[in-house]
């Protein structure tokens, strides 16, 4: 026998499951992004004209269900990886973590700062393969982070709308 507790409940349960229905929703899709804002991708940076490249594979794949648009580009010297984030998403992670993912020893460096923006630095290092790599993160309200985790938090609390991810890697 079902306690009077335990079937309310299961009856409440049954109701906030059918909700949705009765007002005539229906599940979102994890596939279906509604993205809206996006302001197209610059042509330079840092006063050096981009071009762009493709994404990997990998990549790809990746920038399917993110919560945004992600781009690679040179300016003949670097690579820039630029993600438009439209809000909060633990799928914007650390560049660190994609080049331990990938063999590299990342041996973080100090914060490096130019022109009022901070920019964390490490260096990643992988047989012959040798890269100085900056990355920081920018709101179209002038605040900026230079941690990915202090970017979601500070997010989740004041969503401060869209931000520009922009990971730079320059070989040394």
């Amino acid at each position: 026998m079902v306690k009077r507790g335990t079937r309310w409940f299961l009856i409440a349960c049954v109701a906030a499951a059918l909700a949705p229905l009765a007002v005539g929703g229906k599940p979102a899709s994890p596939g279906i992004k509604a993205i809206t804002g996006f302001p197209g991708w610059p042509t330079t940076f840092e006063n050096r004209a981009l071009t762009r490249l493709p994404l990997s594979a990998l990549e790809e794949r990746f920038a399917r269900d993110f919560p945004g648009h992600i781009a690679r580009f040179t300016d003949g010297k670097r690579e820039i990886i630029m993600r438009w984030v439209a809000h909060p998403t633990r799928k914007l992670h650390p560049a660190a973590d994609c080049f331990r993912a990938n063999g590299y020893t990342v041996t973080p460096r100090p914060i490096r700062e130019t022109g009022g923006q901070r920019w964390a630095t490490f260096l990643a290092a992988h047989g012959k393969r040798n890269f100085l790599v900056s990355e920081r993160i920018h709101d179209q309200n002038g605040r900026q982070w230079s941690d990915v985790s202090a970017w979601y938090w500070a997010n989740q609390m004041d969503d401060g709308g869209a931000s520009w991810a922009i990971t730079v890697a320059q070989r040394y």
